[in-house]
């Protein structure tokens, strides 16, 4: 250890003594020292400004734990009030951003006599895309939920019961209770998503091959896990063109020309049962979508009993 040319060295520790006299405290107590250090002797040559005696310290400061012996000379901490205050956040700093918890959707709201029909492309909607493999469902979803003027969210029930990779239960090998099991769950998936979309303003259309006399794959799961505003729609075009766009699908999505036959033959049962049905045999996507705002603004004018 270095000690300025002229100063005195600290004498050495005496074990078993404590601290050796004459020796500074101040190495030993964080608090101001008891007395003026001593004054190093001027350097030959070099002059010196008088030394300023600092004030007596009211009392002893507090006791520190002993080290092992004396070490080089340590200034006082700083009190705590003149400790620099911690920096404010940035503005742009993210915090926590409190959402609403999705609820059932209610029923749209109906507008009196006399105002003009609603504008379903400015209205916060839950629409449930119906028809049959091949029908168009998921294209015209798509193309909905892109070209609306207000937030809207797209849920295909086929991909969120796609999310199962391993132990994925194809309903196309048959329908038994594993394909059953995980077709509810993804249905009770896009209903809680669509709830919670809903309830922060966001728009959603839902799509579905929802059978018109099968309860399990029917209409009452989804006014359960979504709510009764949800309005459905039935795409439903001839059996030939939903057999041509099958043939244009791959992997699990593409079905026997006999399943396909099968699953329209029963989506007929949905003529008659007062729900809204587009026939876009001869539609292309646009045009289908523009029919299904017309078909919307009279399910808010007039909500269909389901």
């Amino acid at each position: 250890m270095q000690h300025p040319v002229g100063s005195p060295l600290p004498p050495p520790h005496q074990p078993g003594h404590g601290p050796a006299l004459g020796w500074s405290p101040a190495a030993h107590h964080p608090g101001p020292p008891q007395g003026p250090a001593p004054v190093p002797p001027p350097a030959p040559g070099y002059p010196v400004a008088p030394r300023q005696t600092p004030a007596p310290h009211p009392g002893p400061g507090p006791a520190a734990h002993p080290g092992p012996g004396p070490g080089p000379h340590q200034p006082p901490p700083a009190p705590a009030a003149h400790q620099p205050a911690p920096a404010a956040p940035a503005p742009d700093t993210t915090g926590h951003v409190p959402l609403p918890p999705g609820g059932p959707v209610a029923v749209p709201s109906v507008p009196p006599a006399t105002a003009a029909a609603p504008d379903p492309t400015t209205t916060t909607l839950a629409v449930l895309l119906i028809g049959p493999a091949g029908a168009g469902k998921t294209s015209v979803a798509k193309y909905w939920a892109d070209h609306r003027r207000v937030p809207t969210a797209h849920i295909s029930l086929d991909d969120v019961r796609e999310w199962v990779r391993s132990g994925f239960a194809d309903p196309q090998t048959g329908w038994n209770e594993h394909s059953e099991a995980q077709y509810r769950l993804a249905r009770r998936t896009c209903g809680f998503s669509a709830r919670n979309f809903l309830a922060n303003g966001i728009s959603c259309i839902l799509d579905d091959a929802v059978f018109p006399d099968r309860p399990v794959v029917g209409l009452g799961g989804w006014k359960r896990h979504v709510g009764p505003g949800l309005l459905p729609v039935v795409l439903l075009p001839g059996l030939d063109i939903v057999l041509e766009r099958n043939a244009e699908r791959s992997g699990n999505r593409r079905l026997t020309d006999e399943e396909v036959a099968r699953i329209h033959g029963r989506m007929a049962g949905w003529y008659g049962s007062g729900l809204p049905i587009i026939d876009n045999s001869q539609l292309d996507i646009p045009e289908t979508a523009h029919l299904l705002d017309e078909v919307l603004s009279r399910s808010i004018a007039s909500p269909p009993n389901w």
